[in-house]
């Protein structure tokens, strides 16, 4: 496929002579005059490439490299062009990202040879991406129950067509997994896979990070981001009304117009949408918009709760405490076959999430090689009379409004947790899976007070 090369030049002459010696190579070019062309260009397409002029009468090419840079969605090499050129000009270039410099008048056998290793420097980050992904572990559904057999089966037959999926069940049952794995299963498993995740963005800036803005600086929003690969949006209830409104929009058109641009870019993804809620209900009620559901809806996928498959906990929980032990540095203790057992008899209403951080907790506080069957009934029996003496803070008032239940709530969790992890909030962190600064900040907001220095 030919490779596309913007570029940007305020001399007529130059950007034709430079045009037409790319086109001669096989290369497709796109030409602006100054920084306003450039950027309505990268609008309608983005580039393998680009040339840029540093003196040009609206913006210098350093203030635009700068633009760029700054708002984190130039993902191609960028070769600044200059009559004038310093070393002062050069670094700063550099700096900003620039690939390379070249001095005008232009040996146009050195812009060729530039541009072949630009373009085969992007192909090569491409690649050696698309191989870290490959190298990431299998997200294959794991157990080999007859209900994941089935899944599996489900899913390989799904991934091998286009269709968009909708991926419901209750939480913690590894809709995210499962998404990823229709996706590496996919013909699009080299193309990126973005995920959008309703709470992780915030309500006032919601609608430019999936969507995009050209309202001063170009920005493209994580919906364009997936072109050619797969969107994933998990737990899809919990977008509100206004922006389940705009992205019924966009998926039945198959196009994209971004916050304050004039014309629609076309898409190219596949959607995956995830929820633990039942849509049919929440459209029914009135909370989730009927045309989004039915343009989501078009292959149903169900996963499995744990409860539902007991006897693939051993597997499971053997794979987690491995994976546990080798990417996140935890001793590894071997589960002992009356401790499996007992972990089969647990209902799990947490799914595969509680189990992971039940087996997170018996690695970081437990001792000696194998995990025995008392310590996995203590820990999944937090609340017993044997409990850490002091924590026992969750006589909940149910007539306090909601926010200040969920707050007592969180305190006496928190309380019983940090106990237990010997007052170190990094133990702490790791055990309920908390990013330690936001954790740190959750504690003092609960009033929780925290010693000089922790134990390590």
């Amino acid at each position: 496929m030919a490779k596309h090369i913007l570029v940007v030049d305020d001399e007529p002459a130059i950007r034709e002579l430079v045009a037409d010696v790319l086109q001669d190579e096989g290369y497709k070019v796109r030409v602006a005059e100054n920084a306003a062309a450039a950027r309505q260009a990268l609008r309608l397409q983005r580039a393998d490439a680009i040339l840029l002029d540093v003196w040009m009468p609206d913006m210098d090419g350093i203030s635009l490299l700068k633009e760029w840079s700054l708002a984190g969605d130039l993902d191609a090499p960028v070769i600044m062009m200059s009559g004038h050129g310093t070393v002062e000009t050069a670094v700063e270039a550099t700096r900003l990202g620039a690939y390379d410099f070249i001095e005008k008048p232009i040996s146009l056998a050195k812009l060729l040879i530039t541009i072949e290793r630009a373009v085969e420097a992007y192909a090569l980050k491409q690649e050696n991406q698309r191989l870290r992904r490959k190298a990431e572990p299998s997200v294959e559904p794991k157990g080999a129950s007859k209900a994941m057999q089935d899944l599996r089966a489900r899913a390989d037959k799904v991934a091998a067509h286009d269709a968009w999926v909708l991926i419901e069940g209750e939480a913690g049952t590894g809709k995210a997994q499962l998404a990823r794995y229709l996706h590496s299963k996919s013909q699009r498993a080299d193309a990126p896979f973005v995920v959008v995740t309703p709470g992780s963005v915030g309500r006032e800036t919601a609608a430019r990070a999936l969507f995009g803005s050209e309202e001063g600086e170009l920005r493209y929003g994580l919906i364009e981001r997936a072109q050619g690969g797969t969107l994933f949006l998990d737990e899809v209830s919990e977008l509100d009304s206004e922006l389940q409104l705009k992205l019924a929009g966009v998926l039945s058109q198959r196009a994209i117009t971004r916050i304050g641009g004039q014309a629609p870019v076309a898409l190219d993804i596949r959607v995956v949408a995830a929820s633990s809620k039942p849509l049919e209900l929440e459209v029914r009620q009135r909370r989730f918009r009927e045309d989004l559901y039915y343009a989501l809806n078009v292959v149903p996928l169900r996963t499995v709760p744990l409860k539902d498959r007991p006897e693939d906990i051993p597997e499971l929980a053997r794979g987690i405490a491995e994976s546990l032990a080798a990417e996140e540095g935890l001793p590894y203790r071997k589960l002992t076959v009356a401790s499996l057992n007992r972990l089969r008899q647990h209902s799990w209403s947490g799914n595969l999430r509680e189990l992971k951080n039940l087996l997170q907790r018996l690695l970081i506080m437990g001792e000696g090689s194998e995990i025995e069957h008392s310590e996995v009934e203590h820990a999944l029996s937090p609340f017993i009379a044997d409990k850490p003496s002091g924590v026992n803070e969750l006589a909940i008032d149910l007539t306090q409004p909601l926010r200040e239940a969920r707050e007592q709530f969180e305190r006496a969790y928190l309380l019983y947790h940090l106990k237990l992890a010997g007052g170190s909030v990094g133990k702490l962190a790791r055990i309920v899976d908390v990013e330690r600064t936001h954790l740190y900040r959750k504690l003092r907001s609960l009033g929780v007070e925290l010693k000089d220095s922790e134990p390590n």
